[in-house]
């Protein structure tokens, strides 16, 4: 090697340390290449001036060495993606949590940051493969192409058209930030690394919260128009008055429905959801199971739809199947309805009566209702199913709090006594 290339090897990898204009020092010392974007990577730092900053300079200079050094003999050679693979075989959570996570992986992680080493990871990197989703959802490369309907071979149609780029949702880019934050956990304790990266990484903010659940008025429509159907109706009553999640609704068997007279209540114990082998009964999100009351009308509506099962039963000339799904799709109770298809048909209808809205934010009308109506947080919590005492909760439907606690204010100022009139007050 030539003296000179010899030189300038060195001096990049040993650093630099220049004078910044007002008396600062400046630190930069190359750390290789970006693995998202493939540019030149250095780490620097800015040093601001005084009697100490040159000792403070090459202190910081030696700092950026000795982190390089980590990296370039770590106490693993394992990449990102023999991590993930490890963490996703012992992750405990839902299944469909669990499948959401392995395709984040599949799709957006492994192709960008997959072969990199897990100790080589830095938050610069990541801020590059945050940046990298907030651009294009497929990573394209900027050249022309085209968005084909299907992956497999097929003939192109009016479908297939001119690739437009596409961002991630904020959500999905937190999600991944989630994954990667757990696995560095478990790197951290499995001592593949002295220490996570993530906590100086920058992902999106959280979305504020922002529920929309249809009006009464709206409500009242979407429930007429699904009595044409008596079963249909039952699933969406069912949906308004518990705010189970539609995976929720999906398992629910008779077994788990008592209507015992002051006894009326919903059992949940499972969830149909969405695995890389496609619809399963699993545990719930939260792995909480959780007993729902139920009040009188929707009781008795449960009532007229367990009768018109044990008719059905009655004709195949089968004994009622206390352990079928009340919603089944299959004759004798044994098959559940899919998720995607409840789904689907609450958006006709809803396209029939003109309302946008999801089947999800029945969810947020029984959560609203509840709170306007006078249930504190953590009832409204404890139905739902959400984790953390009721804070979720809290986060999620501000608004109607306040304007409960509103209305509270004015039903108390209401009942409170009249106000004796102040000596020397006269009213005119």
């Amino acid at each position: 090697m030539a003296a000179g290339a010899r030189a300038g090897s060195e001096k990049r990898a040993r650093g630099s340390i220049d004078v910044l204009p007002g008396g600062s020092l400046r630190v930069r010392v190359y750390a290789g290449v970006d693995p998202v974007t493939k540019k030149r990577h250095d780490l620097v730092a800015v040093i601001p001036g005084g009697p100490k900053a040159e000792d403070e300079a090459e202190r910081q200079r030696l700092d950026f060495l000795r982190q390089i050094e980590e990296r370039r003999n770590p106490r693993t050679k394992a990449t990102l993606d023999q991590l993930l693979m490890r963490y996703l075989d012992q992750f405990d959570g839902a299944p469909g949590t669990k499948s959401l996570y392995e395709r984040h992986v599949r799709n957006h992680i492994s192709p960008l940051l997959g072969p990199v080493k897990v100790a080589a990871l830095d938050a610069d990197a990541l801020d590059s493969f945050y940046m990298e989703l907030r651009r294009c959802r497929r990573h394209c490369t900027g050249r022309r192409s085209t968005d084909h309907r299907v992956d497999t071979e097929h003939e192109c149609d009016e479908r297939c058209k001119p690739h437009r780029c596409k961002p991630l949702s904020a959500s999905s880019i937190r999600h991944m930030h989630f994954i990667l934050s757990g696995a560095y956990k478990k790197a951290v304790r499995w001592r593949w690394v002295s220490m996570s990266p993530m906590s100086q990484a920058s992902p999106p903010a959280a979305p504020t919260p922002n529920p929309q659940p249809p009006s009464p008025e709206q409500a009242a429509r979407i429930l007429n128009e699904a009595w044409r159907d008596p079963e249909w109706g039952t699933l969406l009553w069912l949906a308004m008055t518990t705010g189970a999640r539609r995976g929720e609704l999906c398992s629910v068997r008779w077994s788990s429905i008592n209507l015992e007279p002051g006894r009326e209540t919903l059992w949940l114990r499972h969830a149909i959801t969405r695995t890389e082998a496609g619809w399963t009964e699993g545990g719930l999100k939260t792995h909480q199971q959780r007993r729902i009351a139920l009040d009188e009308e929707t009781a008795a509506i449960l009532g007229e739809h367990r009768d018109l099962w044990a008719e059905r039963f009655a004709a195949l000339g089968l004994p009622f199947n206390e352990d079928g799904y009340a919603f089944a799709n299959a004759a004798d109770g044994t098959e559940p309805p899919s998720p995607d298809g409840v789904t689907q048909r609450y958006e006709r209808l809803a396209d029939r009566l003109g309302i946008r809205t999801t089947f999800h934010k029945l969810r947020h009308y029984s959560a609203t209702e509840l709170i306007l109506g006078g249930a504190d947080i953590r009832t409204v919590a404890g139905r739902l199913g959400h984790a953390g005492g009721g804070t979720t909760t809290l986060r999620a439907y501000t608004a109607w709090v306040s304007e409960a606690d509103q209305r509270a204010a004015v039903r108390l100022a209401s009942r409170m006594p009249k106000r004796a009139a102040r000596p020397g007050c006269s009213k005119s």
